[in-house]
């Protein structure tokens, strides 16, 4: 007989009464084979912010991250049917969506499903007609604070509400629901919103270098189209782009501190993706005194940092910036134009060398292995990584890598392409498994990204696959030494 789970997985449900959703974090592997090996994952911000304004709707809500906590198909499923919510909420992503229908195939049969994320968006359809998500009452397309407290209310209302799909339990084909002047579910007010209840989140707050560090959304939507992305504005129509008014951060950022955070994470695309939004939240951290209390850390945009002044930049590391997050990618132009990155190498080294010499860290992001992409292509990117280690080495900011095998998301530009060519199957490309870059999955330099190594196991790029993983396990030793060595 196994043993029992504890319910204290269940983040901020009241377990003494019925709870009426459970929303799950699928975990990225199924830890029941092999156990996590990973410290610690991002929060899941988009949950958390659901559950906290249906907690507001006084639901009785609960999250279980099921990655965060190393659990596996089976556990999940045995936990959740104990805790017997109404509905089950899932955030489908394509790495993890096998993962999730194994679940879901295993709940109890009078719970209801509800459903959404990236996958739900990209392939509604495929979805619905899944017989392991046979029980899904609602698949929400897009963002659903609102929707979902309506559908807690009544599953009924679905028929109200746009960007609901179901199945037509009759002509078994999916139907939208979306009557009358019901189009404000789409956009919530973001500046309206409940800020998130951290007591969702299993790791958030947490300690990091010595700081009790929280995630932040600043902004919805990405007005970029990079080929490959799942946040690219083609894939993502239903998204108005819209950013938090600065006194809204602000304030969360206050009340955070009050509880012992002085470091934050924003985790969206806008935060310095954007010369307006840099400028108008700068201008706002300058006259709140944020440097003086806080470190934070962002996403950026190499283009628009390119164009940023000097004192912008010192601004910038004056008011508390840590770290930028940058999505350089490739170190090859003909690639970067491919995948509509709107930069150049030579951006990039120049950006890394402004950030560093001002003591702003700089974490760059690259993909081996894009459709097409040949062996030289892939060694301009390695290149290029060690050039932006040598910029940062004599300055005061440090430079660090994270390289990735290419993959292929539904619905993004690349997705089509693949699509169109004829060559694939949507089953082929959807094909996701889990990638041990050693040879017996105990390499040291692999700890902190090995549940994040996910292929397709098709050669999509000109290079082989083996050609691929044999530079990502070079860069990842390589920062990990350089990391030790520090």
């Amino acid at each position: 007989m196994q043993p029992e789970l504890p319910s204290d997985l269940i983040a901020g449900a009241d377990l003494r009464r019925e709870i009426d959703v459970l929303f799950v974090n699928a975990p990225l592997r199924d830890y029941d084979e092999r156990p996590r090996v990973n410290d610690f994952t991002l929060p899941v911000l988009g949950m958390a912010y659901i559950a906290t304004y249906a907690a507001a709707q006084g639901f009785n809500v609960g999250v279980l991250d099921a990655e965060a906590h190393g659990l596996g198909i089976e556990q999940t499923a045995r936990l959740v049917n104990a805790a017997a919510p109404r509905w089950v909420g899932f955030n489908l992503l394509a790495p993890t969506y096998e993962i999730s229908a194994r679940i879901a195939e295993r709940l109890d049969r009078d719970i209801m499903l509800m459903l959404g994320g990236h996958q739900a968006k990209a392939m509604p359809a495929e979805i619905l007609c899944d017989q392991r998500m046979s029980q899904c009452e609602a698949l929400v397309i897009g963002e659903g604070e609102t929707r979902v407290a309506a559908l807690l209310d009544d599953h009924k209302r679905r028929t109200e509400l746009p960007g609901v799909m179901w199945l037509d339990p009759i002509m078994r084909e999916p139907v939208t629901g979306g009557i009358g002047k019901n189009g404000h579910h789409l956009v919530p007010d973001i500046n309206a919103l409940p800020f998130v209840d951290r007591g969702y989140l299993a790791q958030d707050p947490h300690y990091d270098n010595g700081r009790l560090e929280a995630n932040m959304v600043g902004a919805r939507g990405c007005p970029y189209d990079c080929s490959f992305c799942g946040a690219a504005v083609s894939a993502n129509p239903d998204i108005t782009i819209r950013t938090r008014e600065p006194h809204n951060i602000l304030n969360e950022m206050d009340e955070l501190r009050g509880t012992g955070v002085n470091a934050f994470r924003f985790v969206d695309d806008l935060f310095l993706g954007v010369p307006r939004v840099i400028t108008t939240m700068m201008t706002a951290f300058t006259a709140d005194h944020v440097g003086d209390w806080a470190k934070w850390d962002a996403t950026g945009r190499i283009n628009v940092l390119n164009r940023m002044s000097d004192d912008m930049l010192d601004t910038l590391a004056t008011n508390g910036l840590r770290e930028v997050a940058l999505g350089v990618e490739s170190g090859n132009a003909r690639m970067l134009e491919r995948i509509d990155k709107r930069i150049t190498p030579d951006m990039a080294r120049s950006v890394v060398e402004r950030l560093t010499m001002r003591g702003v860290n700089v974490k760059g992001y690259f993909i081996l292995g894009f459709p097409t992409e040949t062996r030289a292509e892939i060694d301009d990117t390695v290149r290029l990584v060690h050039d932006l280690w040598d910029l940062a080495d004599n300055q005061p900011g440090r430079f660090r890598a994270s390289a990735f095998e290419y993959r292929p998301y539904p619905g993004t530009p690349d997705w089509g392409e693949l699509m169109k060519s004829g060559k694939f199957t949507a089953e082929q490309l959807l094909n996701y498994s889990a990638v041990d870059l050693t040879s017996d999955g105990v390499d040291e330099s692999m700890r902190e990204r090995d549940e994040f190594n996910f292929s397709v196991n098709i050669q999509l790029s000109e290079a082989p696959i083996d050609y691929i993983r044999r530079n990502l396990v070079t860069i990842s030793r390589a920062q990990f030494d350089r990391k030790a060595a520090a």
